[in-house]
């Protein structure tokens, strides 16, 4: 029997959903977290807020939790009071109901029927039973029972290039494998009244979900490879696991977000691409210019300190900065909106005419973790990528 597969893997279809709950424009959302948490008497925090949410570049997000919702879990608005239960209660049928709608997308794309699809990989940071969103999601999808299912838990914002690159691995090593990768994230658990320790999460974070279609050659009639998934690695910068983390707690899910992390993330993400690329592209840091790039918007100014450390000239960061306008930091599932941005986008310029041929994908996350992939864009013109 064949074990592996012809060439690299490369993404085949792609699907995106987001919450119909709510949506808040990020103009409003200070005074409504506050008035909705009955916090309006926290004066002072309250327009370290707005300041802070002046200086996001985003414009709205989305979210699953509604004020009726958050009527009926008034634990939901103090984080010290026990509501774990609750929560992972509501995000046992949000998680993967959320996930559902963008893999119904990506399957309907792809153009083959969900039972041709030999895995599952599902990220997410709500996941903490057994059997979790994968069996689930498996289930609304009516995959066989024979699909080989991964949960990815907690890995936060480089969730969705983690699975991504785990999806990567399955497909290059399984011959005919099609992997689907599903992240789904809502912030209801993390949700909790303002505080000073919590407000930089809240003015980022917002809902959504990403599905991609993953495979191999050889490829079957009417599959037509958007992104090849050339070369993947993942590094971690020693001694940050305290300046980025999630705890799992009564309460929910605690994140801790340093200041210093779009410093770290700068300082390191010239070696983190030097370390993908080698022996694919010859000197790639000769002109990082010359690349198409898909970067996780953990906020805006880590995508600044890229555009700076990199020498990057303005717009190639655009659709990056399209998404965290439009959507906020979805953590896992955002690259895989950042991915479909590309992909539109070169639609509209004329299907591959003025895209690059290579390109890198960047994730970061809790450790501080870097997930680096060297894509290629089959078709596209080798211009400036001699």
């Amino acid at each position: 029997m064949q074990q592996h597969a012809e060439g690299p893997a490369a993404m085949l279809a792609i699907g995106t959903a987001n919450p119909t709950g709510v949506v808040v424009p990020q103009d409003i959302f200070a005074e409504n977290i506050f008035r909705v948490t009955k916090s309006d008497h926290l004066t002072e925090l309250k327009e370290k807020m707005k300041r802070i949410c002046q200086k996001t570049g985003i414009d709205k997000r989305h979210f699953h939790l509604t004020e009726e919702s958050l009527a009926a879990h008034p634990e939901f608005l103090d984080r010290q009071v026990p509501s774990l239960d609750s929560r992972i209660n509501m995000a046992d049928t949000a998680v993967p109901e959320l996930a559902q709608c963008a893999a119904i997308k990506a399957i309907a794309e792809w153009g083959r029927p969900a039972t041709d699809i030999t895995h599952l990989v599902f990220s997410t940071y709500s996941a903490w039973q057994a059997p979790s969103f994968d069996h689930q999601l498996a289930a609304l999808l009516g995959l066989r029972p024979t699909v080989c299912r991964t949960i990815l838990s907690l890995h936060g914002c480089y969730g969705g290039g983690r699975a991504l690159h785990l999806a990567k691995q399955l497909a290059e090593n399984n011959h005919g494998a099609r992997v689907l990768v599903a992240c789904s994230e809502i912030t209801l658990v993390c949700f909790g009244g303002p505080d000073g320790g919590n407000l930089i999460g809240s003015a980022l974070f917002g809902d959504g979900a990403g599905a991609v279609i993953v495979g191999a050659g050889p490829f079957t009639e009417g599959e037509r490879p958007i992104f090849e998934m050339v070369s993947a690695t993942q590094t971690t910068i020693p001694r940050t696991e305290h300046v980025l983390g999630m705890q799992v707690s009564g309460g929910g899910v605690d994140f801790h977000l340093g200041i210093q992390v779009p410093m770290l993330i700068g300082q390191n993400i010239e070696k983190c691409l030097l370390d993908a690329f080698t022996g694919f592209v010859d000197d790639p840091s000769s002109s990082w210019n010359d690349l198409f790039w898909a970067v996780h918007p953990g906020g805006r100014q880590i995508l600044d300190n890229i555009d700076t450390e990199l020498k990057l000239e303005p717009g190639k960061l655009a659709a990056s900065r399209h998404v965290l306008r439009e959507y906020g930091n979805m953590s896992g599932a955002t690259i895989i909106f950042v991915l479909d941005e590309l992909r539109r986008r070169r639609k509209e310029d004329g299907d591959n005419l003025l895209l690059p041929e290579w390109g890198a994908m960047l994730a970061f996350g809790p450790g501080i973790t870097i997930e680096a992939m060297l894509l290629r864009c089959p078709g596209a013109s080798p211009l400036n990528n001699n």
